[in-house]
């Protein structure tokens, strides 16, 4: 199930017109050539890192991203690696995980396990546990080669 606002934040968000464009084809299931999940990945998760990054940084102008992520069956955790105009590459380490949520809402299920389930149909994309930049390597002023 896709989150039913990520239109509106992929709308709201600073992204290239084509990157926009291929965020609606990778929802429908079509070649969206500036969404890359080199390995496998289920795509609603794959929609939810897109959508967490367009809510969290609504001004990076995205051009492209590449998610590396692990798909299990309470989570999804990885990179998003974020092409930007004008910009060097940003990534992120994210970890989405339904199981964590629901712990911390003290949601049970009937067996008394954490609801995961109730947590990803509430929460969908908002389940991230971990959302963290990597700090960015520079070099001091003057001394690039």
């Amino acid at each position: 199930m896709l989150p039913p606002d990520i239109f509106q934040i992929v709308d709201a968000s600073s992204a290239t017109p084509e990157f926009k464009a291929d965020v609606r084809l990778y929802a429908e299931h079509r070649q969206a050539p500036r969404i890359e999940a080199p390995r496998h990945a289920p795509r609603v998760k794959v929609l939810r890192v897109v959508t967490q990054l367009l809510a969290s940084e609504p001004d990076i102008a995205v051009e492209r991203v590449t998610v590396e992520g692990a798909s299990g069956c309470s989570d999804f955790r990885g990179t998003v690696t974020v092409a930007a105009q004008g910009e060097p590459d940003r990534t992120f380490d994210f970890v989405w995980d339904c199981q964590w949520r629901a712990i911390q809402e003290g949601w049970t299920d009937a067996f008394g396990l954490p609801d995961q389930i109730r947590a990803a149909r509430t929460f969908e994309w908002q389940c991230f546990e971990r959302w963290q930049e990597r700090a960015t390597r520079r070099e001091p002023a003057g001394l690039a080669g």
